[in-house]
């Protein structure tokens, strides 16, 4: 056995160096053919796509924060797309101070809808928001905090399973109902829109928008690597062992709420911060981003691409979101069904996403040998606590 540890431990590498090459092309490629190569080219981007693929990989660092928890810990938050609003709240609320005069009704402190709604100063939590260092900060801090306190009450009373995706989608629902309220100071059921530019940099030009691109491959890039690094570590193998065994993890000593807590603080950072991305790329951000059928989207997302991978996780963001495009253009009506008949069908046919399907399809071609194409951390024997690997990983 031990000749082969080396050539797992190469296999099971490929797919992250996959991952991460295929995102550094993209963040390089799009900008370069969208700015250097002209409209009459057949290899030129429209700066239509630009939006429409960086919205795409703001997705997919989205996705990528479900996967974390969802199929490395066994959280199923139903309630994530409320993090992913938050962050992106918090850079819509910067860029509407940074309208000032140049708004409909020319104030330039109160953004116009609370000059429409006869507000006669500036809600106390606006303040802070003309400096996009603070902007930034409220980015990671606001989703950061909601979820650190949802997660200390609800992991230290073990709620799991099925009650904690109904309470985390209870929460994402509330939230919703809040901020359609005009009184809320959010600008109600419109949201935060008529964005002009961001750190003095018009949003409806090329090059702001190939930034913005670059901005969120970036993001997502990191994101990745932070992944990564977290499932492949010490850390990673607890996680893994509270997914399948969460009873047997507590009594070898693990204080498991911290390392779920954990987790899940750092997966609703990262949904902020695709939140974030997204705004200043689409123009605009409203209640609906909180609509409870948005986090159930993600997770279909992760399904589709491969749970527990965490590049499965990224393609399922753009196969499921590019299907979307495409079919709410051309048959909009038949858009909610093609979704749900294609979760059925990944439960049915491809209870591990494509990734899944992938890597047994491989492995059956080489005749047995692991391919790599799943988590990266062994084969499937490895990752249930019954196995010896992960035994020894939760008493290590």
């Amino acid at each position: 056995m031990a000749p082969s540890a080396p050539r797992q431990s190469l296999t099971a590498s490929l797919p992250a160096a996959i991952t991460l090459f295929a995102i550094a092309a993209i963040g390089v490629a799009v900008p370069v053919l969208n700015l250097m190569v002209g409209p009459e080219s057949a290899l030129h981007v429209p700066t239509y796509m630009v939006s429409l693929i960086g919205k795409y990989l703001c997705y997919a660092l989205l996705a990528l924060s479900v996967d974390l928890i969802w199929g490395y810990c066994g959280i199923l938050s139903l309630g994530h797309g409320a993090f992913f609003a938050l962050g992106g709240y918090a850079m819509g609320m910067h860029l509407m101070r940074q309208i000032g005069e140049r708004g409909v009704y020319g104030n330039p402190d109160l953004p116009d809808f609370m000059v429409f709604l006869n507000w006669k100063e500036l809600p106390w939590y606006w303040h802070g928001f003309d400096s996009f260092a603070f902007a930034v900060l409220m980015v990671m801090a606001v989703p950061g905090a909601l979820a650190f306190l949802f997660g200390w009450f609800a992991f230290r009373s073990r709620v799991t399973g099925v009650y904690l995706s109904i309470i985390s989608q209870a929460m994402t629902f509330a939230l919703m109902l809040a901020f359609f309220r005009n009184d809320m100071g959010f600008g109600g059921n419109n949201g935060l829109t008529d964005f002009k530019d961001i750190l003095g940099f018009n949003l409806q030009a090329d090059g702001t928008r190939a930034a913005l691109f670059i901005a969120s491959a970036v993001a997502l890039l990191l994101g990745y690597l932070l992944c990564r690094f977290i499932v492949t570590s010490r850390l990673g193998k607890v996680l893994i062992a509270v997914r399948d065994a969460e009873s047997r993890t507590r009594f070898l000593g693990y204080r498991v709420e911290y390392y779920k807590l954990f987790v899940f603080v750092v997966s609703a950072v990262m949904a902020g911060i695709a939140g974030a991305l997204y705004v200043p790329q689409v123009g605009i951000i409203n209640p609906s981003e909180f609509a409870p059928a948005n986090s159930i989207e993600i997770v279909i997302w992760v399904a589709v691409g491969g749970r527990g991978t965490l590049h499965g996780a990224i393609l399922g963001a753009f196969l499921v979101n590019y299907a979307k495009s495409y079919l709410t253009g051309a048959v909009p009506e038949l858009w909610l069904f093609a979704l749900g008949a294609l979760f059925v069908a990944v439960t049915l046919f491809l209870p591990k996403g494509v990734v899944g399907a992938a890597s047994a399809a491989i492995r059956r071609w080489r005749g047995g040998t692991d391919p790599g194409l799943g988590t990266g951390l062994g084969t499937g024997s490895d990752m249930r606590l019954g196995g010896g690997k992960a035994r020894e990983a939760a008493a290590e």
